[in-house]
């Protein structure tokens, strides 16, 4: 593929972060195919960290709720679907499927640091896939860090071996209230070519 052939529209220049939303359903279909695009992303030896918990119902929201900073909770509340983006700290368990060429499950099982650095860098990755799989499928996407992470972790992981990242609601926002888009650093600012 040549650059600049693909659609970067839908993807980036006119994709926004969403805070309020059409009452409109995202079906499990489509949370599944989001989820199918964003595991094809690459990471660090196929690992494959990122675990996602869908919050769609009623009762699940409510668990959520608590755990939301204040300003996070009306959007929240009002979007078809919260993925809780968290990482697997046991994801080297896969790695004999996932990765078989070599034996890294027993080089991340004896050291727990090394483990731990891969499954947050390789799950935020992940996770920035996962925004990408859901715009490209036509969705609006609202990620956010404000919330309580032991909570989260005690409310929706109480075996401790998932840990959360961040929150991302997914569904059609509503355009009629996006605010201008902020600036971003120029390149010259934020780039340098060696």
């Amino acid at each position: 593929m040549n650059a600049g052939t693909t659609d970067t529209k839908a993807i980036f220049e006119d994709a926004r972060t969403f805070t309020t939303w059409q009452a409109r359903p995202v079906p499990d279909e489509l949370l599944q195919r989001i989820y199918e695009l964003a595991r094809l992303g690459p990471t660090s030896s196929n690992c494959c960290p990122m675990r996602a918990v869908f919050v769609r119902s009623a009762e699940a929201k409510a668990r959520l709720e608590p755990c939301l900073d204040e300003g996070n909770v009306e959007k929240t509340m009002r979007a078809p679907a919260t993925a809780i983006v968290a990482y697997d700290t046991e994801f080297y368990d896969l790695l004999p499927l996932l990765y078989p060429r070599r034996n890294l499950r027993s080089t991340f099982a004896a050291d727990a640091e090394l483990a731990r650095v891969t499954a947050f860098r390789n799950g935020t990755l992940q996770g920035a896939y996962l925004i990408i799989a859901a715009r490209a499928l036509g969705l609006d996407c609202g990620p956010m860090s404000g919330f309580d992470h032991a909570k989260v972790d005690a409310e929706f992981f109480p075996d401790g071996r998932w840990k959360s990242n961040f929150l991302c609601n997914v569904g059609y926002g509503d355009p009629s209230r996006l605010r201008p888009r902020n600036p971003r650093p120029s390149f010259d600012e934020a780039c340098r070519i060696l």
